[in-house]
């Protein structure tokens, strides 16, 4: 699994918008919305800040693993 799906799959199960999402880490939807899509690769720290906000590992949001 991509850390495209797996945004979307944490944004949704926590039925947040991507908005919400981007406020929360400190960026413009636009560029959530990019990340999510794949159009834009994600920055590393930008993947630290998911991971704090969803509490889940980075390797989570990467797809290495299947453990939160």
């Amino acid at each position: 699994m991509y850390y495209t799906e797996r945004l979307k799959e944490l944004r949704e199960y926590h039925e947040l918008t991507q908005e919400q999402v981007a406020k929360a880490i400190g960026i413009k939807r636009e560029q959530y919305r990019r990340y999510e899509t794949g159009i834009n690769e994600i920055k590393a720290s930008h993947i630290i800040k998911f991971a704090k906000f969803y509490k889940v590992t980075s390797d989570y949001i990467l797809g290495l693993t299947d453990k939160k």
